[in-house]
């Protein structure tokens, strides 16, 4: 009688241990926090892979994963069928997104400017201005994405038609690379590091240059809050507390990107980030990381022009009633210590 209810003790508490182990691990993956980056080996998007190469996340207690995508409009498109939690990309697709009933928001604004460039191919000397974009094939990241905003803008500012020019989606990097050395594309907008690298072979130069606040003044009439940690607003205010520690540690980030050098930063990303010229990519950070906002605050005018910039051309905007209030908040940027 007593061996049975050993027995009986002993297969209950390895029941009770399964189950709370069960629970524990449960709870674990629950509390996991995904963010997909919308391609992190671009420099716009550095205080993503930084933040965890600092230990910046564990610091606050988050498990967070971030995964790669070369598209902005993906990452969007994950977010919103509830693969992942957040997405670092562009500040424009909130307010692109709520012109579709769709309620996202950006959490920590990591920069003021785009940090874009259009570059013009070296077999095209004809191209001298966005009107002459006329008939030409224009590479962009993906259809949908903040690059394709950008370019069908400055199309529609030189007087162009809709159907006057076409982007192609050639993503970044090597695949931007080859899509215009094979001329499959004439021109295109892309980031640091792809500038640099296209500028150092001669294969193209730059014709718009969004990289400083300045340059982007005088491109889009203003300043463009773009690279972000943006959220669905759904999700924010259930979760009020991971927020909070997401946004201490960005804040954390930018303000270690705000007070140390471009080589400093440059030691503390992958090594395959360089792409085989370290000192190219040290150069490229220096020029540009001006972009980045010391606080993760959006900046005042910011909203105003991204809202001008996409009811030029995008029918999804135009003529909508958009309460900019409601695709970013400050209010836990501005309670980081």
């Amino acid at each position: 009688m007593r061996s049975s209810r050993s027995l009986f003790h002993t297969v209950a508490f390895s029941t009770l241990l399964t189950a709370a182990s069960f629970a524990s691990t449960a709870a674990h993956a629950a509390d996991k926090i995904t963010i997909m980056v919308g391609g992190y080996e671009k420099q716009i998007y550095l205080p993503a892979k930084l933040a965890e190469s600092l230990g910046y996340f564990k610091d606050e207690g988050l498990d967070v994963e971030l995964l790669n995508e070369a598209a902005g409009v993906d990452a969007e498109n994950q977010l919103l069928a509830g693969a992942v939690q957040g997405v670092v990309g562009f500040y424009d697709h909130c307010v692109d997104l709520q012109a579709k009933g769709k309620f996202v928001e950006s959490l920590v604004q990591f920069s003021q400017a785009p940090g874009e460039v259009e570059m013009v191919s070296s077999k095209h000397p004809e191209i001298k201005s966005p009107a002459d974009f006329k008939g030409k094939t224009l590479g962009v990241t993906g259809l949908g994405s903040s690059t394709n905003f950008l370019t069908l803008f400055m199309a529609s500012k030189a007087g162009l038609q809709p159907g006057d020019v076409v982007t192609v989606p050639v993503g970044a990097g090597g695949t931007f690379i080859a899509a215009m050395q094979q001329d499959q594309i004439q021109a295109g907008m892309t980031t640091e590091p792809t500038i640099s690298r296209l500028i150092k072979t001669g294969e193209a130069s730059v014709l718009v240059d969004m990289r400083t606040v300045e340059s982007t003044r005088k491109a889009l009439g203003g300043t463009y809050p773009a690279a972000s940690l943006y959220m669905e607003t759904a999700w924010v205010d259930a979760h009020k507390d991971e927020a909070q520690k997401l946004a201490n540690a960005f804040v954390k980030t930018l303000r270690y990107i705000n007070t140390h050098s471009a080589a400093e930063i440059a030691d503390k990303m992958p090594k395959d980030f360089y792409v085989g010229d370290k000192d190219g990519y040290i150069k490229a950070l220096n020029d540009g990381k001006g972009m980045f906002t010391p606080d993760g605050v959006m900046p005042e005018d910011g909203p105003k022009t991204v809202l001008a910039v996409l009811s030029e051309f995008s029918k999804n905007v135009k003529g909508k009633q958009i309460d900019l209030s409601k695709t970013y908040t400050t209010e836990f940027v501005k309670n980081v210590k």
